[in-house]
Formats: structure tokens, C-alpha cells, sequence
């Protein structure tokens, strides 16, 4: 009896038909003992010459990139500079912060991101990005999903990457990816929601020819021919010219005896001749100058490189330079840094977060989206001191976007929550002074102050002294017509005597309480 093969209600999105749950747990693309997927590869790098890389190349856009894939794989192990420069160019997009915005508020949404975020909450994932970031210099990278579906919700189990050399190009459009198969001379269709494929977009036109192996090949063949030839020239003009000399008494097993001796001492440095011998060492002087042609050619290639994959070669070549110059390096290879990520959160959320969430909530009109970059620590703070002032007068903010913002998950209804602390008013008849400034006002309760005997005694009736200057002001106000019209106004009712009885009560409690200050006067003095 066959086995049963339970279907997704989820529909292809390429031919419509139901997603199998059985091909989701599988590993399709793995590899093989024998036939086309066979983890061993050739090694077109060894004696390469120009006329064979052009037709690896050429071989590679026409629809058969197995020898340029390895070759690719070749200079990534031979070619110390580019293997350099690519990981820093990877590993600077890896090693960046993935958050996870929801679609919208409502909770379905909210839901579909906690999703998305428990997929990618493993450390591993990182790995998963540098993976995919493999297509920078092949043009593009395949991961296999394989799922688990043995829970409520469907899980992705293992990211695995696949050798790029094992899927092919449709030979018509150049860009439709195939896996190669043994029945099949062009490959057969990928399972829907079971590959990651990243393309980055280092230029424009077919991915084949896009990576940044294809140029690099050449700066390694030409680096390659300067390096083996200033070996051989270190070889030869490396260590002195050692000369023997000879008398005319010398047999001819002297003879040996000697060029023996010239020929050991390069390697043993060490050798005996008879004393009637000479051996005479001679410095290659114009070796250095000839040797500096080699060094330059080879270096000139490695700062080409720098310049292919990171756009600068401050970062990467010990060149002089300003402040400025850093600098500006430095922002093109940040440039490029946010080039990299953007492209791979758009290929995360293609083929890691649709298929996540519908296979578990169903197709839906939007999905979460993926965010990869360093932390805007400076925005942040000021969206921080914006939020501080503004909400409180009255400005509405979506909560769970301010949470996407700082990297924050919405909290379930189980969830304990952190918020402000609540302000409890005191029980009635319960004093609100605190304990410190309840003793404050008992000790001067105890013990009266003479200024504050003397303030009470000349000011406790003081409204009907300031009487007259307060109606003089608020006369000036309700007649003013502008705000300048109001200050002159002002000048005009301060130059009149509306503070007489006021300023005379302050004259003489000022008397007295210096009288008091002397004499050393109690409160009821």
C-alpha cells in the first residue's frame, strides 16, 4: 500500500498546486555517491592560462557553470588577498542585528513577527546569513529548508547550504535556478517553500556573470604568473653567487671536491675544501631592483581586489593617507555594507518569512518585514527624547512600532509587564508631610523665629496694601492693545505711587528685625 503524502492547503504560488508535507521534512538536494551532485570537484586552477579562462567563463553564461563555480571555490583556497577581502565583506553583514517588524497593530500581525522572531532567535542563523552571503562572489547561493512538522507549529529544523555547482541556469532566460538531476539534462523545477536563494545584485544582467569571482579570476591568474616568477627569481638571485677557485695544481677530484662544496653550502651552509682552495661569495646588488618589479606587480592586483570587493583599499592595503581619506573609505564600505543587507532581508523575507507564516497562519496580504543593520544608536535617543515630551501632550504613537524601533517583542497576555509605578494618594486623615519635614516643623513650632514673629505681625493683613498697584496692573492689561502698548503701560504704572503703605510696612518690620538680630530678640519680641 503507498504511503500516504498529506498536503498543505497552502497552493504553490508558481503552479498552484497543494505544498506536499512530506517534501518539506526531506532533504531534496543532498548530496550523492555518484551522479551529478558529488561533493569531490574538479580543480581547473592548476595550470590555468588565459585562453582556458576565457573559456571557463564563456562556458559559465552559455549555461554550463560547473567549471567556473569550481574555479570560484579555487581562488576563494589559492588567492590569500580575495579570500581576505570577501569574508570581511561578509562577515561585516552577518555579524549585523535582525529585527522584525510586524505588517501592522493588529494581532494576527503581531503574532505572524513572533513568529518570524522564534525562527530566527538561534545564534546559528548568523551562520545561515554568511552562508547565503557566498553568492557575493559566485553570483549566488542556494540553503536548503528542511522543516519540522511534527509540532503545532511548522518550524524550520535545518538551514542547510547547498554547493552551488549542483543547481544550473535555465538556458533560455539565464535566471530561473534548476537542481541538477540525473533524469533531467536541464534540471528539474525547485520545491516551492524549500529554498533560500540569494542573488545579490553586483551589477546588472544574468547572476551567472554578476558575481565577483569572474573578475577576481583574472587578478588571481595575473597575480598567480607575477608570483611564481619572482619565486624563481628569489631562487636564483636570493642567495649569493658562490665562485671556487682553484690553482693550476688542482686534480680533477679537487675539481669535484669543490663544485660540490659551491653547491652544499646553499642548502647546508656548510662545506670543506683543501687550503689551496678559494671560495668567494658574490652579491646579487641589482637582484633588488629587479625584485621590486615582481612585489609591484603582485601588490597591484591585491589593491585591485580591494577596490572590487570593498569599493576602497584604505581599510585593507597599508597606503597613506589623511584622516579624511579613512574616512571617506570608511563610508563607502558602509555604503556597500547597506547595499549587502538590504538585498538579503529582501531574500529573507521571500523565501524564510512567507513561507513561515503561511504555512502556519495562512496566506495573508502582508507579511513581517526583516531589518538588518547597526543599531541608529543616535536616532533612537532622540526618538527616545521625543516621545518623552510629546506623548504626554497628547500624541498618539503606535506602541508595537515603538517596540520594532528598540527591538522589543509585543508581550503576551501571560506575560509580567515593566511599566511605570502607580501613584497611591495617602489614606484620609493621614498626613502627607514627610517624616524629615514633620521634625523640621515641630523644632520650629518649639521654638519661634523672630523674623517670622515680625513677617506675621506687619504683613498678615498685606492684600489691601497691595491693592492698589495689582488693580493699576491688571487696569493697563484690560486697556493695552498689543503687547508693546502693554509694557508702556507698565513703565507708566510703576513711575505712580500705588505701594506707599506696603513699602513703609517693609521699611519698619526691616528695622525692627535688625533691632531683633542684635539684641538677640525672641518670636514674641
Amino acid at each position: 500500500m503507498p504511503a500516504i503524502r498529506v498536503t498543505s492547503p497552502i497552493l504553490d504560488p508558481n503552479t498552484g498546486k497543494p505544498i506536499v508535507r512530506e517534501v518539506l521534512t526531506e532533504e531534496i538536494s543532498g548530496p550523492t555517491v555518484t551522479g551529478v551532485r558529488q561533493v569531490l570537484a574538479d580543480h581547473p586552477s592548476q595550470g590555468l592560462t588565459p585562453l582556458q579562462l576565457g573559456g571557463i567563463l564563456a562556458a559559465a553564461e552559455q549555461g554550463d557553470p560547473s567549471s567556473y563555480l569550481a574555479l570560484a571555490e579555487d581562488i576563494e583556497e589559492k588567492f590569500i588577498h580575495y579570500r581576505s577581502v570577501l569574508a570581511t565583506r561578509r562577515l561585516a553583514v552577518a555579524q549585523l542585528d535582525v529585527t522584525v517588524e510586524a505588517a501592522s497593530d493588529a494581532p494576527d500581525d503581531i503574532e505572524a513577527a513572533d513568529l518570524v522572531r522564534l525562527a530566527i532567535a538561534d545564534d546559528a542563523f548568523a551562520d545561515v546569513l554568511y552562508d547565503l552571503l557566498d553568492g557575493l562572489g559566485k553570483g549566488f547561493s542556494v540553503a536548503e529548508i528542511i522543516w519540522d512538522t511534527s509540532g503545532r507549529q511548522w518550524m524550520p529544523a535545518r538551514i542547510v547550504w547547498r554547493d552551488p555547482r549542483w543547481f544550473v541556469f535555465d538556458r533560455i532566460d539565464g535566471t530561473t535556478l534548476r537542481l541538477r538531476d540525473g533524469g533531467a539534462v536541464d534540471g528539474v523545477d525547485l520545491a516551492p517553500f524549500k529554498y533560500m536563494v540569494h542573488r545579490p545584485k553586483t551589477k546588472s544582467g544574468i547572476p551567472i556573470r554578476g558575481g565577483l569571482a569572474r573578475p577576481a579570476c583574472w587578478a588571481w591568474l595575473f597575480t598567480a604568473f607575477g608570483t611564481k616568477d619572482w619565486l624563481s627569481f628569489v631562487e636564483t638571485y636570493g642567495q649569493p653567487i658562490r665562485v671556487g677557485k682553484y690553482g693550476p695544481e688542482a686534480s680533477k677530484a679537487d675539481h669535484a671536491a669543490l663544485l660540490r662544496a659551491v653547491r652544499n653550502i646553499a642548502s647546508d651552509a656548510a662545506a670543506i675544501i683543501p687550503a689551496s682552495m678559494q671560495l668567494e661569495f658574490v652579491e646579487a646588488s641589482k637582484g633588488t631592483a629587479n625584485a621590486a618589479i615582481f612585489q609591484g606587480l603582485v601588490e597591484f592586483f591585491e589593491r585591485q581586489t580591494s577596490k572590487l570587493v570593498l569599493g576602497q583599499t584604505a581599510t585593507t592595503d597599508a597606503i597613506a593617507g589623511g584622516h579624511a581619506v579613512g574616512q571617506e573609505h570608511r563610508q563607502v564600505q558602509e555604503d556597500i555594507e547597506r547595499a549587502d543587507a538590504r538585498q538579503l532581508a529582501v531574500t529573507l523575507k521571500r523565501d524564510l518569512v512567507v513561507p513561515l507564516v503561511a504555512l502556519n497562519m495562512g496566506p495573508r496580504a502582508a507579511y513581517p518585514t526583516i531589518r538588518i543593520g547597526r543599531p541608529a544608536q543616535d536616532d533612537l535617543k532622540l526618538q527616545l527624547e521625543a516621545l518623552k515630551g510629546l506623548v504626554p501632550l497628547g500624541l498618539r504613537v503606535s506602541a508595537s512600532e515603538v517596540r520594532d524601533k528598540f527591538g522589543f517583542a509585543d508581550p503576551d497576555k501571560a506575560d509580567e509587564l515593566l511599566g511605570a509605578p502607580a501613584q497611591t494618594s495617602p489614606p484620609v486623615g493621614q498626613p502627607t508631610t514627610a517624616p524629615g519635614a514633620k521634625a523640621l516643623a515641630s523644632q520650629q513650632a518649639a521654638e519661634p523665629d523672630a523674623v517670622d514673629g515680625l513677617v506675621d505681625e506687619l504683613l498678615g493683613d498685606w492684600q489691601p496694601m497691595a491693592a492698589p498697584l495689582v488693580t493699576a496692573i491688571l487696569s493697563a492689561a484690560e486697556d493695552a492693545t498689543s503687547a508693546e502698548d502693554f509694557v508702556s503701560r507698565l513703565v507708566a504704572v510703576a513711575g505712580d505711587d500705588h505701594t506707599g503703605a506696603l513699602r513703609e510696612a517693609l521699611a519698619r518690620g526691616q528695622f525692627m528685625a535688625r533691632v531683633a538680630a542684635r539684641v538677640g530678640a525672641a518670636g514674641d519680641a
